[in-house]
């Protein structure tokens, strides 16, 4: 019988034997030793978390479990058993399940058809859909979801589209899940079921990778964690309990971040963009902010609150109903994204891969796309020797890891491929950054890359307009706080009072 781990980190699996075990796992890319000898061991009824800088080795490992990538060296066993993974089929007939952070789902399909991609139920060659729709209701009442299985996946927030790629893996009944910054786009309600969820997984003899960079995450759920560091497994720590913060964190990127956030206050000048009465999609009422120039405002709420929405109707991705856009004291009108960028607004969106890059372009392209304008030898003739310095440039400031500028950005971490976004924009002239979750799926080490970044610019005069669903973050950024709730604005706090508590407050539904 398999002892369960205790809730919360608390372990009392010292004694079992591993279930699933890497051992001297070498992956190699041309130019690139992405793991080099790596360990890790994984109990079964255990959460083992797993922590590294972006580009640390995470992803090839998750890949590795998975099938997706063939290591030159090292053995996998499952239950003392040697395997080997040819494919993705190969690894889910084995029983693994990986959640991946950037999400596998089919849009136009509903959610009980994504739930059960590749093993629909049929009867007599055709799908049976009653028997589809309750085991897919099933799962949703498990993952404490109130979605109807029917419903096409495209109308589903970030964070539900999460919940069931989660579910997925639970329909598939695994015994070893991995899950990718599984709580990147979830709100605290659906977090709180998300660890309900996997500390039943536990109870229930699962071994269990956990990835994140939320330190707190680690400490509440995980019974070991391992920090992986440039593609090597740096060290295993036993417990959790009693592990320092700050020794976690200088293993994590080899030096001592005390404050990740690093704040510093700088004077605010006249009014940079200001909306007034703006209306549109996500939006339950007339909604109008200003911001002004040397001013990081940050924007909190619960998923679903109307952030992401009131920013695409500043930056030209959706079109207002009533009220306007002004900018340096003018009233502007985008129909398109481009046409705000011309003005000087740009947006760094919360879906990166669907919405801020081309996946199977170089790291190059996507930086330059935007600014090629600038530097065009005629209408139709590229200056390459200048798209080539700029991106090396940008490649050497942000400290992107890739290989090349050649390098296809699909094959970059979620936070390096944030960092050529970021590049991408300040290619550009712009003058008010719009930042939809900007270090979502990025470790402790880059996000304070970002932070120092959002200080430069503030600092320069830009504005930066943050949305966030991180409360540490925001309180730890921000000059300012705009709490917005079911699609309108319900606060705006100077720093002094922008608490933990009193964000909250008004942020929960009544």
């Amino acid at each position: 019988m398999i002892e369960a781990a205790a809730p919360g980190g608390a372990s009392t699996q010292s004694v079992r034997p591993a279930y699933l075990e890497l051992d001297g796992i070498t992956v190699s890319f041309p130019g690139v030793r992405a793991l080099d000898s790596v360990s890790l061991s994984v109990r079964a009824g255990e959460v083992h978390g797993l922590m590294g800088e972006n580009g640390a080795g995470k992803s090839t490992l998750l890949k590795v479990l998975s099938g997706v990538n063939i290591p030159q060296a090292g053995t996998l066993r499952l239950d003392g058993v040697e395997r080997r993974f040819s494919s993705t089929k190969a690894a889910i007939d084995a029983g693994i399940a990986i959640i991946y952070q950037e999400l596998h789902l089919v849009p136009e399909l509903t959610v009980a058809e994504n739930l059960m991609l590749g093993a629909l139920p049929s009867r007599l060659g055709i799908v049976d859909e009653r028997s589809l729709r309750v085991r897919a209701a099933d799962t949703l009442a498990r993952l404490g979801e109130h979605i109807d299985p029917d419903t096409p996946v495209k109308e589903l927030s970030i964070g539900q589209r999460q919940m069931i790629e989660i579910g997925k893996a639970l329909m598939r009944d695994a015994r070893v899940i991995a899950f990718d910054e599984p709580t990147s786009s979830l709100s605290s309600r659906e977090t709180t079921q998300l660890f309900k969820i996997i500390n039943g997984l536990r109870a229930e003899g699962r071994a269990i990778i956990y990835v994140t960079h939320r330190m707190d995450e680690v400490y509440e759920l995980c019974d070991r964690v391992t920090v992986f560091r440039d593609g090597h497994s740096i060290e295993t720590f036993e417990t959790v309990d009693g592990l320092e913060r700050d020794r976690l964190i200088s293993c994590m990127v080899g030096r001592s971040i005390r404050d990740v956030y690093g704040y510093r206050p700088r004077a605010a000048g006249e009014t940079r963009i200001e909306a007034k009465a703006l209306m549109g999609p996500g939006l339950s009422e007339p909604t109008s902010f200003s911001a002004r120039r040397g001013e990081i405002v940050g924007f909190f709420g619960l998923v679903g609150a109307g952030r992401t929405e009131l920013m695409k109707l500043i930056c030209g991705a959706e079109r207002p109903t009533s009220g306007h856009v002004e900018l340096n004291g003018r009233p502007v009108v985008f129909s398109t994204p481009r046409d705000a960028v011309r003005a000087g607004i740009a947006l760094c969106p919360e879906d990166r891969k669907q919405e801020g890059i081309v996946a199977i372009a170089s790291v190059a392209d996507n930086l330059t796309i935007s600014a090629r304008r600038h530097f065009s030898i005629a209408r139709f003739l590229l200056n390459e020797r200048r798209e080539r310095e700029l991106t090396d440039d940008y490649i050497e400031k942000l400290s992107i890891k890739t290989r090349d500028g050649e390098t296809p950005i699909g094959t970059l971490s979620g936070g390096n491929q944030q960092k050529v976004i970021l590049s991408r924009w300040l290619a550009e002239q712009i003058d008010v950054f719009v930042m939809d979750e900007p270090t979502r799926g990025i470790d402790v080490g880059a996000r304070a890359q970002i932070y120092e970044l959002l200080y430069g610019l503030a600092e320069t005069g830009r504005t930066v307009l943050m949305v966030s669903s991180d409360l540490a973050e925001v309180i730890g950024v921000a000059d300012r706080v705009i709490v917005m709730k079911e699609g309108r604005i319900v606060g705006d706090l100077p720093k002094a009072d922008a608490t933990p508590d009193q964000l909250i407050k008004l942020a929960l539904p009544q």
